[in-house]
């Protein structure tokens, strides 16, 4: 009687992948492979493009108001390779930290690894929590931001609530990524995501070229340092979305083949960011100053009205993106993690949406946060983190001799991936956490003085005026404050 086939740990490269083989294969099956289960280097791709464009699409009009063209076009090229560059070590300390654990004879069948591990096991104790601090604040308010921007865009479709109450129903609509167990499952979601802010991109692009520039359309900026560092951070978060770069490797059958996917990704993205940006900016000029979110000024048509509706479900996708993480995290706090039952699990993971949503009513700047949070958090999550741990991980001739990764040598080897680092972690630590923070935490501390906490409707316009209010009408009661024309009025 021939022997059965059983599940076999397969030794692929440098470290051990799990390969499941001999299982009968039922329609059911195959369409839960085929929409489901992902873990190719196209899912790979589809997941980092899907997740580095998302809502910022619509801001960065916006950034280049603030920046002007040449220079937001040179920061978005700039930042792309930058974050390409720590995404790629990221890559190579997981790998490092894999094979180590793996040698040890670690098993990862149930347990999905995460940056702040890679951080402890490479480097200790200390590297982790400053990792895991950093990594949760920016995912949480990376998921706030999806939130925010969902309650922005609905708005343009249907205005009879206001943003508050869309934030709201959103929240509880985000709240189901709880049954996604893992990135695995984002195999349709990231291919339909990437489809959405392509449509989206395009329609910004084309929608705006015919639109024509508006009557008097003036380009002043750059005007103020305050608004183009506020603007340069704001692209520094853009190319900043690989956060989850390890949960998305983790979820690959070879992740060893994940060093380029990042770049290819991000020179996609720059075919969809550049010319709807530079589109929007040559059609409305300094009238961006004051709407951050660019379907504020193109006109309601059917086909603004479908990328609105595709950059909503977008946005869930997005949220589902950089929630995940944390509530892998919430699960191995409280033990859940290597539970078999996704609704037990998708239970305990409630909790972590709690906050998100409170944060989204408190904090309803849509623009602003994207720039306070690229300064704040992005800069050290993704930039100056992963590029000093490079560094202290193969500071000693031994560690580098015995790296599962050496640098190309078109990179300089040693000394020059070494020169790159230092050069991205100084230059990143003043420019955008330096300047970029003052700016940005100096624009977002006047949206509060300007609308304040909870605000019911950010940058709405105000409601038509009533004849009973013509008669006694005598003052400007929209006049603005003090930094009114530059910093985003109503």
């Amino acid at each position: 009687m021939a022997s059965e086939k059983l599940p076999e740990t397969v030794i692929t490269g440098s470290y051990v992948e799990m390969e499941t083989e001999g299982k009968p294969k039922t329609i059911k099956s195959k369409l839960s492979k085929f929409f489901w289960h992902g873990g190719s280097v196209y899912d790979a791709w589809f997941s980092c493009a899907s997740n580095q464009v998302a809502q910022v699409l619509l801001t960065l009009p916006y950034s280049f108001s603030q920046l002007g063209l040449l220079s937001g076009i040179i920061f978005q090229l700039f930042y792309g390779l930058l974050g390409s560059w720590t995404a790629y070590l990221i890559s190579i300390l997981y790998i490092e930290y894999r094979t180590r654990k793996e040698r040890e004879k670690v098993d990862f069948r149930n347990h999905v690894i995460q940056w702040f591990e890679v951080l402890d096991g490479l480097l200790g104790k200390h590297w982790r929590n400053v990792g895991l601090a950093f990594n949760c604040t920016f995912l949480l308010f990376g998921s706030v931001i999806q939130l925010i921007a969902c309650a922005s865009n609905i708005y343009y479709i249907n205005d009879n609530l206001d943003k508050r109450t869309w934030t709201y129903i959103f929240g509880a609509c985000c709240a189901t990524t709880v049954f996604i167990p893992s990135f695995h499952n984002y195999r349709i979601w990231s291919f339909l995501g990437l489809i959405m802010t392509t449509y989206t991109a395009w329609y910004l692009t084309i929608a705006s070229l015919l639109h024509g520039q508006v009557e008097g359309v003036k380009h002043s900026g750059p005007a103020q340092l305050v608004l183009y560092f506020t603007g340069a951070t704001n692209i520094l978060y853009t190319f900043g979305g690989h956060a989850v770069t390890v949960e998305i490797m983790h979820a690959m059958w070879k992740p060893q083949r994940f060093k380029s996917i990042y770049l290819l990704a991000t020179l996609y993205v720059l075919t969809l960011t550049l010319p709807s940006a530079a589109s929007v900016y040559w059609a409305f000029g300094d009238m961006l100053l004051n709407h951050s979110n660019a379907f504020a000024l193109l006109p309601k048509t059917p086909f603004r009205d479908m990328a609105v509706v595709l950059m909503l479900i977008h946005q869930f996708i997005t949220f589902g993106f950089a929630c995940t993480p944390l509530y892998f995290v919430w699960e191995k706090a409280i033990g859940m993690h290597e539970c078999k039952s996704m609704c037990k699990r998708a239970l305990a993971r409630l909790p972590v949406v709690i906050p998100v949503w409170f944060l989204a009513i408190i904090f309803p700047f849509f623009g602003p946060i994207n720039s306070a949070v690229g300064s704040l958090l992005v800069s050290f999550t993704v930039y100056i983190i992963p590029a000093l741990a490079h560094m202290f991980t193969f500071r000693s001739a031994t560690a580098r001799e015995n790296a599962v990764e050496k640098p190309p040598w078109f990179f300089g080897g040693w000394t020059g991936s070494y020169l790159i680092n230092m050069f991205v972690a100084m230059w990143v630590f003043v420019v955008g956490f330096g300047f970029g923070g003052w700016a940005s935490m100096t624009n977002f501390i006047h949206q509060i003085d300007t609308f304040g906490l909870f605000t019911k409707c950010y940058q709405c316009p105000p409601p038509p005026l009533t004849p009973h209010l013509l008669t006694n009408f005598t003052a400007s009661p929209l006049s603005s404050p003090p930094l009114h024309h530059h910093l985003h009025s109503p």
